[in-house]
């Protein structure tokens, strides 16, 4: 990238930061200034795709993985209606596997998040960084506070059109029908986003993601593709549908008159049994081993808080894009809604999920 246009995204960024700290207060001042410092790095190392390509450094594999993700980038532009701005035009080669790590915290005995308010993005369940030592100093802090917590890296996130997103190495291996469902779904995040509600936020960009991969797959894909595709599909389901079973287990726990400690130890037993039942839904994948890394941390309620949210309001989502049958139609309701209260928002998608609606 030009000198000229870094300058100007530096600019921006450092304003933006300014703004964030006038408005955190001094006690933020570490952690936005992690959060500027991270997201200009990212910058400072990505190139156009273009660059890449052209230096004879640039490994074959990498060359095929760029060309493969502009492709996608086209498709996205051409045939989803999705923002035709920088993002995913250039590319970073970061030296961990994560961009950043989010910490997510609970009570001890609720379901609900805690909340993280911040500019722009409004208040959201999740404390993002850069630096996995600092999250987990983060994490080590809220259960010291008796908080349950999870630490989860991150492969990609979107500035929500604020800035140029890049391609990264965390993601640009996967498979090309995921990275396909990476980028529609980070871009979705660009047409709509309502500040501060993550299960509307989250229930578009899926939709937006899994309709999108689809008819990505009937222009440009082969039987090879669809049917990995459509394993990967199911697996996904699965493993959801196993997480809502025990998160709905929790709740039902959690809402009950049990005394505290009798709640603890059915908290314990409701955990063992998700643990075993993951163990018996391997050996259905035939040994798959790919959401493994979910269970690197001891099970908490933080690794089911946010199980819903991708969820709650995908088929009314689903339902709407059918109704309105383009995207671009679709994309016009979804920002309607937006505009309304969450209240009569959530009302609106929840009676469009019904199986009435």
């Amino acid at each position: 990238m030009g000198g000229k246009h870094t300058g100007r995204r530096a600019a921006r960024l450092l304003a933006a930061g300014a703004a964030a700290l006038s408005l955190g207060g001094c006690a933020q001042l570490g952690y936005y200034m992690q959060a500027a410092e991270g997201q200009y790095a990212l910058w400072s190392d990505a190139r156009p795709i273009d660059a890449w390509l052209g230096d004879p450094a640039t490994a074959p594999k990498l060359k095929g993985r760029l060309e493969k993700a502009r492709e996608i980038r086209n498709f996205a532009i051409s045939e989803l209606d999705l923002p035709d701005n920088g993002s995913y035009k250039n590319y970073a080669a970061l030296s961990r596997r994560f961009v950043l790590w989010n910490v997510v915290a609970t009570p001890e005995l609720s379901l609900k998040p805690l909340q993280w308010c911040f500019p722009i993005a409004g208040c959201v369940s999740y404390r993002g960084y850069y630096d996995k030592a600092a999250a987990e100093a983060y994490a080590a802090d809220l259960r010291a506070r008796h908080f349950d917590v999870q630490v989860g890296g991150v492969p990609a996130y979107s500035t929500l059109g604020w800035f140029d997103d890049p391609l990264l190495s965390t993601f640009i291996n996967y498979s090309d029908a995921e990275l396909a469902r990476m980028v529609f779904h980070e871009l979705a995040h660009q047409v709509v986003y309502a500040a501060g509600d993550t299960q509307f936020n989250e229930g578009f960009a899926v939709a937006v993601e899994e309709a999108g991969v689809r008819r990505w797959l009937e222009r440009k894909g082969n039987a090879t593709l669809r049917g990995n595709y459509a394993v990967y599909l199911g697996r996904r389901q699965d493993f959801m549908q196993l997480l809502l079973k025990h998160r709905r287990t929790l709740e039902a726990l959690y809402a009950s008159p049990l005394p505290a400690q009798r709640k603890r130890e059915e908290k314990a037993r409701v955990f063992a049994a998700l643990q075993e039942d993951y163990r018996a839904l391997k050996l259905v994948w035939g040994g798959y081993a790919g959401y493994d890394r979910w269970f690197a941390e001891p099970l908490s309620n933080a690794h089911l808080a946010s199980v819903a949210a991708y969820n709650d309001f995908l088929s009314g989502f689903e339902k709407l894009l059918s109704e309105k049958k383009t995207f671009r139609a679709f994309y016009a309701a979804v920002h309607t809604l937006a505009q309304l209260d969450r209240a009569e928002r959530h009302r609106q998608l929840a009676q469009l999920s019904s199986p009435a609606g």
